[in-house]
């Protein structure tokens, strides 16, 4: 601290002593000059100098419409990434638009930053929109732009070829009003000048764009903020654009289950009994457990194609949130190289993750008496595992695949974290992707997995 007061102008360097500056981690004080504010000095913490939450409170304390620069002490990286994401507004209801102050320029070499930012607050907004203006067309329609951006290739599933190839899926969906019919959006990409022998990484994402918890439905406060339950979706949507943002070498598929979980004449019932797309059927236990059913299909989809590494993410279960409150996305795999493999980029990237475990012994809580399994256990207990491993049952043996059991929200506003919707984990998904492929493991996707179900009940 006294090197660098030392090195400021005399009157800076004495206001920062009269003021009683410290140097806390995070504080912020202005700079006096001639003209007014000259700059501003910002508390680092020497732990974290590399994490976007240590410079994430800036545009926060910094005055509305301001510009600045980075100056020294920062990591570039670091301080764009948290920068921007701290200067996210969702102002789209709003007659008066916030003036965040701004960068005048980013920093060289930050664009990977950039490339973060830009689709977390994509991300962000998607979660934060209103189910009116946010239902399955409009997330459908968020996969075709990212498509375009990127010039990937974009399919949408609906109508009569939902109900057959992702019975399940259709089954969530189909009570919703006309134009807000179930459908599944997919987007394909390979690397430019990539060839087949690429590595094959499959996303799926739980699109539950609202959820009344069906015919069991879901109490008001339980329903309040259910337009987040697309958060999975997004963040897997978020996911794909900054791996096709930065080249990466690899065949990207992504598949976005857009349903809404409705009250109608046409509802699925408890008790009715469901065809999937691997063909096990499934007692409805529950119809408020409808995001297992979503991704079941779209995981037996994605393992059709034989990939080098499946993953998934949904906000799931209330149960992962009592575990482990809101800002710990649960991870669930039985990989042992992938878990390393995330756990290594959670710590890399400041963006943690908890690992849960899925414990075969309570695979036998899914039975059911007249098919194949249930969506829900039969003890109201360890409810995030069961449907972990509910979801495994349609991933073949042998696929690398990890599961996240997000919230995807921010309940109050911190630095570089407003509240909102929210993309936990997305960092950590993004650096483990990268350091997997990087290891060499299961490149071409050729010995990746048979398509031929291997059970793992009990």
């Amino acid at each position: 601290m006294a090197a660098f007061l030392d090195s400021l102008p005399p009157d800076q360097a004495g206001f920062l002593r009269a003021a009683g500056f410290a140097a806390k981690a995070g504080s912020v004080m202005l700079l006096p000059g001639p003209g007014g504010v000259a700059g501003a000095v910002l508390g680092l913490d020497d732990a974290a100098l590399d994490s976007p939450w240590t410079y994430g409170g800036l545009p926060l304390a910094l005055p509305e419409a301001s510009v600045w620069r980075l100056a020294s002490g920062a990591d570039p990286m670091a301080a764009t990434l948290g920068w921007l994401l701290g200067a996210y507004r969702f102002d789209r209801y709003r007659s008066r638009k916030s003036a965040t102050p701004a960068l005048l320029a980013i920093p060289p070499g930050t664009e990977a930053a950039v490339a973060q930012a830009h689709a977390i607050c994509m991300a962000r907004n998607l979660i934060n929109t209103p189910a009116e203006d946010g239902g399955p067309a409009a997330l459908a329609d968020a996969v075709a732009t990212v498509a375009a951006r990127h010039g990937a290739q974009f399919d949408l599933i609906e109508g009569d070829a939902v109900a057959t190839g992702f019975p399940a899926l259709h089954a969530v969906g189909r009570a919703a009003a006309p134009g807000r019919q179930p459908r599944v959006a997919m987007l394909r990409w390979s690397h430019p000048g990539g060839d087949p022998a690429d590595p094959l990484v499959v996303l799926c994402g739980k699109g539950v764009c609202f959820d009344t918890g069906g015919l069991d439905l879901k109490p008001a406060e339980g329903m309040r903020r259910m337009k987040k339950d697309m958060g999975g979706a997004a963040m897997m949507l978020a996911l794909a654009d900054v791996l096709m943002a930065a080249k990466t070498r690899l065949r990207l598929l992504l598949l976005v289950g857009a349903v809404e979980n409705s009250v109608g004449p046409d509802a699925f019932r408890p008790g009715d009994v469901l065809r999937t797309r691997l063909g096990l059927t499934v007692e409805v236990g529950n119809t408020d457990a409808e995001g297992r059913l979503v991704l079941a299909d779209l995981l037996a989809y994605g393992a059709e194609q034989r990939p080098a590494l499946l993953l998934d993410a949904a906000t799931l279960t209330g149960a992962a949130r009592v575990a482990l409150g809101p800002d710990l996305p649960a991870l669930f795999t039985d990989d042992a190289p992938l878990l390393q493999c995330l756990l290594d980029s959670a710590k890399r990237v400041h963006d943690p993750v908890w690992q849960l475990p899925l414990h075969s012994s309570y695979d036998s809580w899914l039975d059911s008496s007249v098919a194949d399994m249930n969506n829900v256990a039969s003890k109201p207990m360890a409810g995030a595992v069961i449907a972990a491993l509910f979801l495994r049952r349609f991933v073949p043996e042998g696929v690398p695949w990890a599961h996240i059991d997000t919230y995807a929200w921010n309940d109050t506003s911190r630095a570089g974290r407003p509240e909102g919707g929210e993309c936990p984990g997305l960092r950590t998904l993004l650096d483990g992707v990268t350091a997997w492929l990087s290891t060499g493991r299961d490149r071409s996707g050729a010995n990746s997995a048979s398509v031929t179900h291997q059970s793992r009940d009990k």
